[in-house]
């Protein structure tokens, strides 16, 4: 840490960008009141797991500020679509959809010491190609997104949404245990699974 407070990792300065991430989730949270600690939880879940897999500290801070940022393409979503309680439709699925990539062009033109942005339009990828925006798999999928993704699946279904009440902890590692492989990374999944087994994950309500 420097003089005036500032956190400095491999000679960067990030006490800026995780201040910034931290606004404008915070800002993209008023819009929607039901997960206004959902970007927040998936960070925290996501440094955890990252932790696990001995991330190194200036890579565990770029995690932090992609979980922080992971839905702000969210915000161009029409209201009517967040706070449906009922399931979508086609159409309103499509807005769904191109939150990643909404996110993507919002962050592109900030020049992160981490591929945030990168890793924001790849947060809904799964390894086995059954994902969205483009489908990629495994390889082609940035790791910060990997560990976002689980951690995204598991804050999300521990949630309560207008269309369906909050399901427990064990449901969420059952998805996680169950698609290991498929859907998620093995050792991302071991990791998150380590990492909620320990209780050390405190969800913000």
């Amino acid at each position: 840490m420097s003089d005036n407070g500032d956190i400095k990792v491999k000679s960067v300065n990030v006490r800026p960008y995780v201040q910034l991430a931290t606004v404008i989730s915070k800002i993209v949270s008023r819009k929607d009141p039901y997960t206004h600690s959902h970007s927040e939880n998936v960070a925290s879940l996501a440094v955890m797991i990252a932790k696990e897999l001995e991330l190194d500290e200036f890579s565990l801070i770029g995690v932090r500020i992609a979980g922080l940022l992971h839905d702000i393409g969210k915000i161009i979503v029409p209201a009517e679509i967040l706070f449906k309680p009922s399931c979508l439709n086609d159409m309103e699925w499509q807005f769904i959809r191109i939150h990643p990539v909404t996110g993507y062009d919002f962050l592109r033109e900030v020049d992160f010491p981490w591929p945030v942005a990168k890793a924001v339009l790849q947060h809904h990828e799964r390894i086995d190609g059954s994902g969205y925006p483009y489908e990629l798999k495994g390889g082609e999928i940035l790791l910060c997104s990997k560990i976002i993704a689980v951690a995204d699946v598991v804050d999300a279904m521990t949630s309560f949404r207008p269309y369906r009440p909050a399901f427990p902890l064990e449901v969420a590692m059952d998805e996680i245990r169950s698609n290991r492989g498929i859907k998620y990374d093995y050792d991302v999944a071991d990791a998150c699974l380590a990492v909620l087994r320990s209780g050390i994950w405190k969800k913000l309500s």
